[in-house]
């Protein structure tokens, strides 16, 4: 077979192609080869470390035109309005007929006022090459030679452009001659080929549409001709010879629509192997056991090979199959759809029509759950199924129909087989198949075929089945939702796996995330670009994620490949989501650490809501007591009673349109308001808060201020610094402020960061004026203690410090605002939302 197609046959057998051995393996080796009697060329796999995309090729299906003799009768018109060309591009597959050595002419386009416009010649010389030559307004290039006459297909282009009259022919992507001033007439410029005229394949015509000679007509095969009005590079000549059209300034598109074939010219349907873009495979010279490249078109030998280890996972699940699903599959189709022994039986190709059958009748047998888990042969079974359908070629314009329903039955058995309950068998068969990340391998092959549905007037695709969706647009997008890839990656593959990134490891990992698959399609072919992408969590989580991409390998763990974070970085992290950058395109996700949050259920969120309106109630009655018996009873005026009026009037004031804030929901203005007056009195009431820890450390250390300035100060702090806050935080993320969801600031912002920030460094400053304090307060106690008790007891001496410890402790905690510290601590448990609540409603 050819590379491709030996490529193929191994894989769909769960196998590779033979790696070159290594110095160890090379008498066993060489035995082998013995054994079978191989001599000559044996294909290679290639020994990459990571297989970013393997070789690809496929069976092109195309109508022929058959010229079999040559005569003055057969011809091909084409049907088609052709404009003014001021440059061109002509390219054929072409089989040349080797009986004959007269001049025979591929082509010819005439115009009313000129016969010979536009036109391509050939003959075999002497030596067996076929000799190409162009004619532009009767101007003749010379004949040159350009390929082989072996009787094989080989692929032409021939271009020219009116400026300088620059012209090449290229043969099997090559440029074989170029030159500049064909049917240049003097110094004026050539002129355009002119339009609106008369093409025909085979004959060369010598009035418009007719009068055509036996000796110049052609003899051979000839498909996929296309034209456009623009000059080809040579590396879109090079894609077009791999069978893919390139759109853009397209003027004739090979179809036997568009064709007028006269009545004795054949027109047959072939499959036709495309060229692909990589000419040459490796290949080991059995004689002398060294390694050359050859065409890959060439017919060689070949062997497929097994890892131990996925050979003998490979031979247990044939000992242990049972052959339930296979059975019943093949019972229900009332036909073999899938072999009893799939590894010893030959893998057919499929048409679409019966990869539809075998599809539909698979996912109802999947659908009925009779089994309630895959058996590791099942697995199997049901993968080289897929790997059929998915090399299907897709050409007959009335089969579009069925493609899409197609695609809908391939993504339902790729979600069933995809199920949690079958992570253990993913995992008994790892070495084999590379773990379920082989799935997305195949859906990628599957999404290419949705090509033909995409249309002027449909520009979307979209199938879903449940966590499995497959969409193709101007990008090829794939996601694999939670639930079925990622429980089988978490729990077979990644287990005990850790992310790479070079020398860094980060140990427990998991895929927190659905897994999506990126590619950005031109002419049908990929085209590198970088992606910004963002992917919820299935749950919140601790620690900061890492934005990772999959890469496949040809030697891989039971996963098939790992996970890296090359080439992609994180742009936003959020407590449910995670924003990323990647430099390219291919499989994503996001892998966060195993450190999960509690989940809470409805009725412990009701119960906190519950809890949380009480509290700041009763909060708020004991502020408004406190505030109004500060201002009856006639307590001395003093900067410690003014700076506790203040905190008390912002700590009520916030407290109170909290307990009001969820009916202003609805109001988007007014849930505008009430989020800038919470934000500006919790702003106040922490800042009150720095002020009584400044007001205890003027007590404790001396302070060169007078009374009247600290206070100037303190109502600067406590009530300006909120102010400025507020305003700069409305000034640059006005329409970032609210939350989706209450009135409070935008979480999945950095707003919040304008309230937690500056609450944070209150805290800490707090935190350590209450050491001080605590400080000195021990110490005047142990000074006090030896004074007025000198023989006190060890114990009794002990007992007074404590006390002086948690006196200052108890009393400052609420003042100084250091409850809200649990705050920090809510996620863990909701033992701590319990106590924050309770704590700060007794602030």
């Amino acid at each position: 077979l050819d590379w491709w197609h030996a490529d193929r046959y191994c894989e769909q057998r769960f196998a590779q192609l033979l790696f070159e051995a290594q110095d160890e393996e090379q008498a066993s080796f060489s035995r082998l080869l013995q054994s079978h009697h191989i001599r000559g060329s044996l294909w290679l796999q290639e020994r990459d470390g990571v297989l970013h995309r393997p070789k690809w090729r496929r069976d092109h299906i195309v109508p022929v035109l058959v010229f079999r003799d040559k005569t003055d009768t057969k011809y091909v018109k084409v049907l088609s309005d052709f404009p003014a060309l001021p440059a061109v591009t002509a390219c054929a597959h072409l089989q040349w007929d080797t009986r004959t050595q007269e001049i025979a002419t591929i082509f010819s386009y005439a115009v009313p006022v000129f016969i010979n416009e536009f036109q391509l010649r050939g003959f075999v010389d002497e030596e067996g090459f076929v000799r190409f030559a162009l004619i532009v307004h009767g101007h003749h290039s010379p004949y040159l030679p350009v390929f082989r006459a072996d009787g094989q297909w080989h692929h032409f282009c021939v271009t020219w452009q009116q400026e300088n009259g620059t012209w090449a022919i290229y043969a099997d992507g090559k440029r074989r001659a170029s030159a500049s001033g064909l049917c240049a007439v003097g110094p004026s410029a050539p002129q355009a080929i002119y339009g609106q005229g008369t093409f025909i394949i085979g004959q060369d015509q010598d009035s418009l549409g007719g009068t055509f000679k036996e000796k110049e007509s052609f003899s051979g095969n000839i498909t996929d001709l296309h034209i456009w009005q623009k000059v080809l590079g040579a590396e879109q000549i090079e894609k077009v010879r791999s069978c893919w059209v390139v759109e853009q300034d397209l003027v004739f598109g090979w179809s036997s629509k568009a064709l007028e074939v006269e009545s004795t010219v054949e027109e047959v349907r072939a499959q036709f192997l495309c060229p692909g873009p990589v000419e040459e495979c490796r290949v080991l010279e059995v004689g002398s056991s060294g390694f050359s490249y050859t065409s890959c078109l060439q017919s060689l030998p070949f062997i497929c090979c097994y890892r131990k280890d996925a050979y003998w996972q490979l031979k247990k699940a044939q000992l242990e199959s049972s052959s339930s699903l296979v059975g019943r599959v093949n019972t229900l189709a009332e036909r073999t759809v899938i072999p009893e022994n799939i590894f010893a039986s030959d893998v057919q190709d499929m048409n679409l029509s019966v990869a539809l059958g075998a599809l539909d009748v698979l996912a109802a047998v999947l659908r009925e759950g009779e089994t309630p888990v895959l058996e590791p042969s099942d697995l199997l079974a049901v993968l080289q199924l897929l790997k059929q359908v998915s090399d299907v070629e897709v050409q007959e314009a009335e089969e579009l129909e069925m493609l899409e329903q197609l695609g809908q039955y391939y993504v339902e058995v790729t979600e069933l087989i995809l199920e949690e309950k079958n992570i253990e068998t993913w995992s008994s068969v790892s070495q084999v198949i590379g773990g379920p990340m082989a799935v997305v391998e195949l859906c990628d092959r599957m999404v290419s075929h949705l090509a033909p549905l995409l249309t002027a007037g449909r520009t979307k695709i979209t199938i879903q089945h449940r966590n499995v969706g497959l969409r193709r647009v101007t990008v090829k997008n794939m996601w694999f939702g939670f639930g079925s890839l990622q429980r089988g990656l978490s729990g077979a593959a990644l287990r005990d796996v850790a992310a790479s990134d070079g020398g860094q490891r980060f140990p427990r990992t998991t895929v927190g995330t659905a897994v999506i698959s990126l590619a950005l399609l031109s002419d049908y072919q990929e085209i590198g670009t970088s992606v910004r992408y963002r992917l919820q969590h299935r749950v919140q989580w601790m620690v900061i994620p890492m934005c990772v991409l999959w890469f496949l390998l040809h030697v891989s763990p039971d996963a098939g490949g790992m996970w890296s974070t090359a080439g992609c970085s994180v742009v936003t992290p959020l407590p449910d989501s995670t924003t990323c950058f990647c430099n390219h395109t291919t499989n994503f996700a996001v892998l966060l650490q195993l450190y999960e949050m509690q989940q809470r259920t409805a009725k412990e969120e009701l119960t906190l809501q519950t809890l949380t309106f009480i509290g700041c109630g009763v909060s708020f009655c004991a502020l408004i007591v406190t505030f109004i018996l500060f201002l009856a009873v006639g307590v001395p005026k003093s900067e410690r009673t003014t700076v506790h009026k203040n905190l008390i009037f912002a700590l009520a004031a916030a407290e109170a349109l909290l307990m009001v804030s969820e009916l202003a929901k609805s109001n988007q203005v007014l849930c505008f308001t009430v989020t800038a007056f919470l934000h500006l009195f919790f702003m106040a009431a922490f800042s009150w808060m720095l002020v009584e820890g400044l007001l205890l450390w003027s007590k404790v250390v001396a302070v060169n201020m007078s009374e009247d300035r600290r206070m100037k100060f303190y109502y600067v702090t406590g009530w300006g610094l909120p102010v400025v806050i507020v305003g700069v935080t409305l000034a640059t993320s006005f329409n970032k402020y609210v939350a989706d969801n209450h009135c409070w600031l935008n979480v999945q912002t950095n707003v919040i960061w304008a309230f937690v920030g500056p609450v944070l460094f209150i805290l800490a400053v707090n935190t350590f004026v209450l050491f001080r304090v605590v400080v000195v307060t021990v110490s005047s106690a142990r000074r006090r203690s030896k004074m007025l008790t000198p023989n006190s007891s060890l114990e009794n001496q002990i007992g007074i410090q404590i006390w002086a410890t948690a006196k200052p402790i108890l009393v400052l905690l609420p003042v100084l605002g250091l409850t809200w510290v649990c705050g920090v601590l809510v996620h863990l448990s909701i033992v701590w939302a319990y106590v924050f609540i309770v704590l700060n409603s007794l602030q």
